[in-house]
């Protein structure tokens, strides 16, 4: 694929999001519940065909592929609760698939936390925080909230951990999408489980859009565009 064409399918993604975004704000159920089971393939089809020869592709596209069912099966979370367990379960397993990589990811150059140790305690701290604000809303759903918190907050130091052994901007990639996945998932659980607050609905959608698309944006400029 050429980087005129991969342009192409990232504004196709971005025009999705837009509409997704604009059903969300509107009341629009129907845009919503048609342009957010297309999200993600979009990016998808952008990071299959961008990159030819990456051992480590299969660990995004798994990942992205979990984050889909995750999409789907949150679309119905109003309907029974284990359709929002479902999600969990489906982006619990998206953010392992994203460690997986981010652990895989070697080079001789020192980590940014083996030089700057202390960067783990304010991740630690904002996990252990917003658990303990939101503890008593959780009834049933404790043990997996504090597991998934844990997760996602691993998946964040992991992308730090990288930050020095990979060339920018795809460090930088990287790590803003991992930090804009934090916030989509903090601004979601707070809008579940506190209360909703006023556009709540519309910062976690473009929060996880613009973080999921960091995210594959830094595993293409990681590697390289097949020119025709």
């Amino acid at each position: 694929m050429t980087k005129k064409n991969s342009f192409q399918l990232a504004v196709i993604f971005w025009l999705a999001a837009a509409v997704n975004i604009t059903g969300i704000f509107t009341g629009i159920t129907t845009l919503h519940f048609i342009t957010k089971p297309l999200l993600i393939p979009l990016l998808i089809l952008w990071l299959f065909f961008s990159i030819n020869k990456s051992a480590e592709k299969s660990l995004l596209l798994t990942g992205l592929f979990f984050s889909w069912l995750g999409d789907v099966f949150l679309l119905f979370e109003n309907k029974n609760s284990f359709f929002f367990i479902a999600g969990l379960i489906c982006f619990l397993t998206t953010h392992i698939f994203y460690i997986i990589y981010f652990l895989k990811t070697d080079s001789a150059k020192p980590s940014l936390l083996q030089q700057q140790p202390l960067l783990l305690l304010p991740v630690i701290l904002y996990g252990i925080s917003l658990v303990w604000f939101l503890f008593p809303y959780l009834n049933s759903l404790k043990i997996p909230v504090i597991i998934y918190a844990a997760v996602i907050c691993t998946m964040l130091l992991c992308s730090m951990q990288i930050f020095f052994k990979v060339k920018p901007p795809a460090n930088l990639l990287f790590l803003a999408g991992a930090l804009l996945f934090v916030l989509s998932d903090s601004l979601l659980a707070i809008n579940k489980f506190y209360q909703p607050f006023l556009f709540g609905g519309v910062l976690i959608m473009l929060t996880y859009c613009a973080a999921q698309f960091c995210i594959v944006k830094g595993f293409i400029n990681q590697h390289y565009y097949e020119e025709d």
